[in-house]
């Protein structure tokens, strides 16, 4: 028997890090899981930061992060769960982006980072070592890629734009003089 596969390895340590990371994250806003505030602390973050519907924009993150995040790990649908995890940092990139880019300021460096590695290894594969090889690379198929981030980079410039729509009509709305006054 040869030497391990170092590319496949690689992938792995990349997928299982990355995967855990993001999976953690979004346990945390699903279930609560590790100081995180759960569905209903997430929709009441995700309504503060402009994200309507609160709810939904909670969940679509969580499942992002934590269905992705999952699905990198164990390489499986590896196309669909980059494009995931890469959509659910893109919101995260513009809650973060007027900060700036470094995290310690609290700018958008670790969302991106994260949302860039994930779509990486989308594109790229999960390597040998993974679910998608044990089957047949039945769900990492070239149109799978294409669909996903297609499908991905639609959703999260709708979610994003919208965002941004409503934070500047409340800000015209707070700008505009009262009636009456002088």
């Amino acid at each position: 028997m040869g030497h391990p596969n170092r590319r496949d390895l690689g992938l792995l340590l990349l997928r299982v890090g990355t995967g855990a990371v993001l999976a953690a994250h979004g346990t945390q806003k699903l279930f609560g899981w590790f100081g995180g505030g759960g569905i209903d602390g997430t929709t009441k973050a995700m309504e503060a930061m402009g994200f309507h519907p609160g709810r939904g924009s909670a969940v679509a993150a969580g499942l992002g992060e934590a269905g992705g995040g999952a699905l990198l790990a164990l390489g499986l649908a590896t196309p669909a769960a980059g494009a995931a995890a890469a959509g659910a940092m893109t919101g995260a990139v513009a809650v973060h982006a007027p900060a700036g880019f470094f995290a310690q300021g609290g700018g958008y460096e670790y969302p991106a980072f994260l949302g860039f590695v994930a779509a990486a290894i989308g594109v790229t594969g999960a390597g040998r070592y993974s679910l998608d090889h044990a089957t047949g690379h039945v769900l990492d198929r070239r149109w799978v890629v294409a669909t996903a981030f297609l499908g991905t980079a639609i959703a999260a410039a709708t979610v994003v734009n919208r965002r941004a729509d409503d934070q500047a009509a409340t800000r015209a709305s707070e700008e505009e003089p009262e009636p009456g006054a002088a």
